[in-house]
């Protein structure tokens, strides 16, 4: 089944069919062009995400102002994915509809973890009792449906970090941690992937490394600053935005 009926979890292959075009927002449709255009671009610095648009193991939804009652159903249909024995690093790609005049990139970042909160209050399902609840722990990461994920922004203000402007939305990239077997921080493949992927965003954004920029499970890292980062080389300063319901 390329998409279910109850949420907006898109695929490749249904995206791109000419018979669904007129089930799908306009908007959408240029911005998922512009997005594939610039990720299978032979230069992009993730080989990762290259690679699993061209083979279509991504999938994508859209956000409309208003209209973001589905989001929590897509993001577990999406999760579902991983049940499947042997299932692919799947990734999720939320595109939120442009502003009518492009933004700054606090308007981006704040709108970021407004949808974050959105979707952590809507969550069903507990915060496991192992995870920090704490954004400041260097153990924290987002988590929703019980899983962990690794979720990180892109928007049409990033001018000198041009590896995070995917086109005129402001697009959520969503990473379960799972995905990551084998190429955690510390191990071997995780390194030697990190370091490759790192010198083509150098070279792309002619720009160093940012400095919140690290790995998972480094105690001298905050997570939720990589998620987001500046389009500087400035370390972020003050509270992350994002706050557990059980401290509201």
């Amino acid at each position: 089944m390329e998409r279910n009926a109850d949420t907006r979890l898109l695929t490749k292959k249904y995206v791109e069919d000419p018979r669904n075009r007129q089930r799908l927002p306009d908007w959408f449709l240029e911005e998922y062009e512009t997005f594939t255009t610039i990720v299978t671009n032979p230069t992009f610095p993730c080989f990762f995400g290259m690679r699993a648009q061209q083979k279509g193991e991504l999938r994508y939804t859209y956000l409309e102002k208003g209209e973001w009652n589905h989001f929590p159903d897509t993001v577990e249909d999406f999760l579902n994915l991983f049940k499947k024995p042997d299932a692919p690093r799947h990734g999720l790609f939320i595109f939120v509809k442009p502003e009518e005049k492009e933004k700054s990139l606090e308007f981006y970042r704040a709108r970021f973890w407004d949808i974050l909160q959105y979707l952590h209050e809507m969550d069903q399902v507990l915060w496991p009792s192992s995870a920090p609840r704490d954004p400041d722990h260097y153990l924290w990461d987002f988590h929703f449906a019980g899983e962990p994920i690794f979720a990180f922004g892109n928007a049409p203000a990033y001018k000198q970090r041009k590896t995070r402007n995917l086109g005129n939305s402001l697009i959520l990239g969503f990473q379960p941690r799972r995905i990551f077997q084998g190429l955690e921080g510390t191990e071997k493949g995780g390194i030697m992937s990190r370091e490759k992927v790192r010198a083509r965003v150098e070279k792309w954004d002619q720009l160093p490394k940012h400095p919140d920029i690290s790995h998972f499970g480094d105690p001298d890292h905050n997570e939720w600053k990589q998620s987001f980062i500046g389009d500087d080389i400035k370390p972020i300063e003050g509270k992350c935005p994002f706050v557990h319901k059980k401290f509201r």
